[in-house]
């Protein structure tokens, strides 16, 4: 009797360790889709291993009625990964876009709304800047004083299909933050955009260096001398 209690007890530790190892947590995330400066009251919920993710994109331009916001929450599936990500980018005629991604592993973790503050002071760099809908390329250019973390300059394309079909093709040139070099993501609901970084036309205040001919420097230095 004694020996089969104790076959029972090391059985029953033995069931118990094997649950504890194999139980994973579970976190309840909010889920939400909208394209709007304010999300819908109602919102759904699921059940990740991995944790939940808050999503926010948004585009500003020189009229309230062209903004875009897209937010999107939810969880991480166990084939999915979670990154966090944060960059910036101001360009020309008055364009401004925000991406966010954030990651967390707690119960509702996602449920507020991403607030994003950024800095107006200017950090010494300036850079090109321009913006268009139509080509890759710009017809009018002008210059932009960066401010806060976007202390690199950065040219962009982007390329979608509308609905009708037919492609969209964006270009620009401006400010950024530093992450958003060599970057290819798909952003805005299906806008595929790639960025480089180029050469600002000051940093700190002095103008960047540009490759002169010596021939003429030559010649006017040997006018001096005779």
């Amino acid at each position: 009797m004694a020996w089969s209690g104790s076959l029972k007890s090391l059985l029953t530790v033995f069931v118990f360790t094997i649950l504890a190892v194999c139980s994973v947590d579970s976190y309840l995330c909010t889920v939400q889709q909208c394209e709007d400066a304010s999300c819908p009251g109602s919102t759904s919920s699921c059940t990740a291993s991995k944790g939940c993710f808050n999503q926010m994109q948004q585009f500003d331009t020189p009229s309230t009625f062209t903004d875009r916001i897209f937010k999107n929450k939810g969880c991480v599936g166990e084939s999915n990964t979670c990154n966090d990500e944060s960059f910036s980018a101001t360009l020309g005629d008055q364009r401004r876009f925000i991406f966010e991604n954030r990651c967390c592993t707690s119960e509702q973790c996602n449920k507020d709304d991403i607030t994003v503050s950024s800095s107006s002071s200017p950090n010494g760099v300036v850079c090109t800047a321009c913006y268009s809908e139509k080509t890759q390329s710009c017809s009018s250019v002008t210059t932009l004083k960066c401010t806060g973390k976007e202390t690199k300059c950065i040219e962009f394309t982007g390329t979608s299909s509308t609905a009708a079909g037919s492609p969209l093709t964006l270009y620009g040139k401006g400010c950024a933050t530093e992450n958003t070099c060599n970057l290819q993501q798909n952003v805005l609901n299906g806008i595929q955009i790639k960025t480089s970084c180029v050469s600002p036309v000051s940093n700190n205040g002095s103008p960047t260096l540009k490759l002169i001919s010596s021939v003429p420097i030559v010649l006017l230095l040997l006018k001096v001398l005779l």
